[in-house]
């Protein structure tokens, strides 16, 4: 009986043993379920986080190519701009030679206004001589003409005589 009671003692003991095993795996258990809960938790945050970062993944990538395009735009309106700049230039270049051609012919066109009113002066002057010889060979032709009468009034009375 004495072995029976060592035994049961020994079964006591073990038990006992097993009991303090299984609250320590119990609580083990709970500490484990608790991280695994923290971890889920974890999980859900990081994925929530994960969706956001994706969103402004995308949120960038979109501005990256508008950046772009607005770049290029920018690079095509630069080009634009200095053809339209040497055009501009070209075309003041070629005003300017307009002006300083339009002043030549404005000078040349002075200049030869200047010699028609000094060739008009000239033959006005020249029609004014003409008009003046004109009325003098129509006063000679007038005493031609009574020189040349008397003279055949004097060579016809000679000849009466």
């Amino acid at each position: 009986m004495e072995k029976i009671k060592e035994k049961i003692a020994a079964f006591k003991l073990e038990a006992e043993s097993w009991q303090d095993k299984y609250e320590e795996l119990k609580e083990q258990f709970k500490q484990l379920e608790q991280e695994n809960i923290e971890k889920e938790n974890q999980i859900k945050s990081l994925t929530v986080k994960n969706e956001q970062l994706d969103s402004e993944i995308e949120k960038l990538e979109a501005e990256l190519a508008e950046s772009k395009q607005l770049a290029e735009d920018s690079n095509t309106l630069r080009l634009t701009n200095g053809n339209y700049t040497r055009k501009n230039e070209q075309l003041e270049n070629d005003l300017e030679e307009t002006d300083a051609k339009l002043k030549e012919t404005l000078d040349k066109l002075r200049d030869a206004d200047l010699k028609v009113e000094e060739l008009e002066r000239r033959l006005n002057a020249v029609e004014e001589e003409k008009e003046k010889m004109e009325e003098k060979n129509e006063q000679l032709a007038a005493q031609y003409a009574e020189a040349k009468q008397e003279l055949d009034d004097i060579a016809a009375s000679l000849e009466n005589l």
